[in-house]
């Protein structure tokens, strides 16, 4: 018991040096309760390293367009990956009702800021698959711009939007002078008791049909599942895709599809604890084949505007679908009247790359659908780039940096966070961070 004690003693300072640097700089929820304060309160088990710097989440600034890969939100890119574990039951929720609500911080050094955002998972989303920026509605449901360095302690007033059974809600710290971000997930239970009571999953939804099935739309329908609790919601799939749901009705219009296609439909409930239904029966039919030659334009994009951070070269844009009697194929993204590129119908962002520092552009983004019809513009979007940082000598391996200097490394520039030698700088380094 002895050696055992020891052991433990040597792995928790051992743990205390390594991540001491960066203990004194971060900042997490502490009310109501964030996964990390609950796994360091002990509450949540089997958590990692978190428990000892639950303040310590942190990744590349600019969500959803940067910061954490999908299926590394809650750990901020994988350092503490206990965090990302996602299942139904696996984290505590902290009882939560719709309306006013105050997300208070706890901070251990003040930092510039920039912003404070709140973002929560939509009604349908699966709480049994990693966390995603599709689980997220990604219009923060409260947005507070910020100038100043807050200390000590810093709270937001929001109103969190209505919603059901388990949900996330997804905090984000972004720092202004600094190219990184905290985050902070709050696992929430909306409609009291401690959102882990329920695990039987609804029945399968039965008596599936189609009907009205045309060259580009066909509706689908169904007979109402059961459950312990209370359906709130149907997934429609196509094969293995989700293509669509509903927050209970039990019909659904697919729209967009491609004519002379055979498709697969099955539909499964949710309940409000995330639980999923076995599918239902196939249903099966081919769209109709369209007659004549495709004359129809696609609608314009809407909405075009900058996603994230520009750079001095580069310049990220997303715009809303535009729809087609027959199917979107394409976008293309234009600077005035010069194409940039071209993307796929399914996709609706675009990071322009290889500008130039300190220069204006306009943007605008055009629909194409399978014939070659093209839409009008979309809205001109006017952007100028922001001068080019400054360069720093290029990292050396064999030189020894202490906290403060900067250098640049594959055309980008870091900063030592404290002493390191050898370690390539990177924007997953816990030594080094971007410089904007």
């Amino acid at each position: 018991m002895v050696v055992a004690g020891g052991m433990m003693l040597v792995l928790t300072l051992a743990m205390l040096l390594v991540f001491g640097d960066k203990a004194s700089a971060h900042g997490y929820i502490n009310n109501p309760s964030s996964r990390a304060d609950l796994c360091a309160k002990g509450t949540n088990k089997n958590c990692g390293l978190i428990i000892y710097e639950p303040y310590s989440l942190e990744a590349a600034k600019g969500f959803p367009a940067a910061g954490p890969a999908d299926g590394k939100i809650a750990s901020a890119n994988g350092l503490f990956s206990q965090l990302d574990e996602q299942s139904a039951t696996r984290w505590t929720k902290v009882n939560i009702s719709p309306g006013s609500t105050t997300f208070n911080w706890t901070l251990k050094v003040p930092h510039a800021t920039a912003s404070w955002k709140y973002y929560i998972t939509k009604q349908d989303w699966n709480p049994n698959a990693p966390l995603t920026r599709a689980s997220f509605d990604l219009t923060p449901f409260c947005n507070v711009p910020y100038k100043g360095k807050p200390s000590g302690s810093y709270s937001d007033t929001c109103n969190v939007p209505a919603r059901s059974g388990y949900q996330v809600i997804l905090a984000v710290w972004e720092i202004s002078d600094t190219g990184n971000a905290f985050y902070n997930v709050i696992d929430v239970n909306f409609g009291g008791g401690s959102g882990n009571v329920d695990s039987s999953a609804p029945t399968a939804p039965a008596g599936a049909a189609a009907s009205n099935v045309a060259a580009t739309s066909a509706t689908v329908s169904w007979s109402a599942s059961t459950d312990n609790v209370g359906v709130t919601s149907y997934r429609i799939f196509n094969g293995s895709t989700q293509i669509g749901s509903t927050t209970g009705a039990l019909s659904y219009n697919l729209t967009g599809l491609t004519s002379n296609t055979a498709y697969n439909i099955t539909v499964k409930a949710v309940d409000a604890a995330g639980n999923v239904s076995a599918a239902s029966n196939a249903v099966s039919f081919t769209t109709l084949n369209v007659s004549g030659p495709d004359t129809q334009a696609p609608s314009a994009p809407t909405g075009l505007h900058v996603m994230g951070t520009s750079t001095s070269t580069t310049i990220p844009l997303m715009w809303n679908a535009s729809t087609d009697n027959v199917g979107v194929t394409g976008y293309q993204v234009f600077n005035g009247n010069t194409l940039v590129a071209t993307v796929s119908g399914s996709t609706l962002s675009y990071n322009v790359t290889g500008l130039t520092a300190n220069t204006a552009y306009a943007f605008t983004v055009k629909a194409v659908d399978a014939a070659g019809n093209v839409s009008a513009a979309s809205n001109v979007t006017n952007v100028t780039t922001p001068a080019a940082p400054a360069t720093f000598p290029a990292w050396n391996a064999s030189t020894a940096y202490v906290g403060g200097s900067k250098v640049t490394h594959n055309g980008v520039n870091y900063e030592a966070k404290w002493w390191t030698q050898g370690q390539t700088p990177s924007a997953t380094s816990d030594v080094w961070k971007v410089i904007p």
